[in-house]
């Protein structure tokens, strides 16, 4: 087993091809300390212990896709507050087989896609924080319950395809990358004045081409206009007084940065249109990670992992309720 933090986290990664829903626990044993802690999406949500993240993570996840692979495009090293901390993006593929999560199985190849980051302590795992996004593992199957205003896709890896950071990377890129995200996240969307996105000043960031990557129920989009437009004018319009995260968990290495906290930040729904849905004036915090990818002086691509089925159920949409009572509700036409 490797002892590289680095290398540790991706060979776990690998080996889940390996392994069956039976024979997890091996794995797990093998790679993760017996109190590791795992932090997930709604509805596995939090889980402590091997036998736990066993039962309520992995046996269900190799049930539901027995033929599972990871596919990681984003695998970066860094310490944050003295500890180690490992993050990585990507891809689970796999045939849907059994139902997932009460989401009835296709039978067809599936993506599920995913941000992580892992806590690594005497060579091994002791905490987990990941986000499947299990709302398009839905829309795959053929489920719609909001409507998206931009595409939906499976997120490509980074453009120059070098994300997979197994060499070490020059100090100096590394903090380059980590001021730039941090200057972006508080000097610019912390400048937010509550009514003109213009004010944060997105150019002095964002190349001009830039691809932002969101999850299902928002899309992907193109450019500081079009995540503006499809993005952060709707969600700004919804969540004027958010915050930026400044207790978050940020790891930078060579040109990649990856940020979260538990939760990523608190605010107030008190706009309506975001998802077709009114306001509710209720407190609702966000789960988010975030990856970026800088080229020269500015950020070229962003991978954002949201629970947006978390966030649903905050603003009174019960996504898993209305699957489960009423599925031919949200059942686009000409599915089965």
């Amino acid at each position: 087993m490797a002892a590289e933090p680095k290398r540790l986290v991706h060979e776990f990664s690998q080996c889940i091809h390996d392994v069956t829903a039976e024979s997890v626990d091996g794995l797990l044993d093998e790679f993760y300390h017996d109190d590791a802690g795992w932090y997930g999406p709604e509805p596995i949500n939090e889980l402590n212990g091997v036998e736990s993240i066993a039962q309520g993570c992995w046996k269900p996840l190799l049930t539901g896709f027995p033929d599972l692979e990871t596919n990681d495009y984003i695998l970066l090293e860094d310490e944050f507050e003295g500890e180690e901390w490992v993050s990585t993006a990507g891809t689970f593929v796999g045939t849907f087989d059994e139902d997932w999560l009460g989401i009835p199985a296709t039978g067809h190849t599936t993506w599920i896609q995913y941000g992580a980051l892992y806590r690594v302590v005497d060579e091994k795992i002791a905490e987990t924080r990941i986000l499947f996004d299990v709302l398009d593992v839905m829309r795959q199957a053929g489920y719609r319950f909001i409507p998206a205003l931009a595409p939906e896709v499976v997120r490509p890896g980074p453009a120059t395809q070098d994300g997979l950071l197994f060499d070490e990377q020059e100090g100096s890129e590394s903090k380059q990358t980590l001021q730039l995200v941090e200057d972006m996240i508080f000097e610019g969307l912390g400048s937010y004045d509550g009514e003109n996105l213009d004010v944060m000043d997105m150019d002095t960031y964002w190349h001009e081409d830039f691809m932002w990557y969101g999850p299902a129920g928002i899309g992907t989009t193109r450019g500081v206009d079009g995540f503006q437009e499809f993005h952060q004018g709707p969600w700004l319009e919804a969540f004027p007084d958010r915050g930026t995260g400044g207790n978050a968990i940020r790891v930078a290495e060579g040109d990649y940065c990856a940020w979260t906290a538990w939760p990523s930040g608190e605010t107030t729904h008190c706009g309506d249109g975001l998802f077709g849905l009114p306001s509710t004036g209720e407190t609702v915090t966000f789960r988010v990670i975030d990856f970026w990818r800088r080229e020269g002086d500015l950020l070229a691509e962003n991978w954002v992992f949201i629970d947006i089925i978390d966030l649903l159920n905050q603003m009174g949409v019960d996504v898993f309720g209305r699957l489960r009572n009423n599925p031919g509700a949200v059942q686009w036409p000409g599915t089965q």
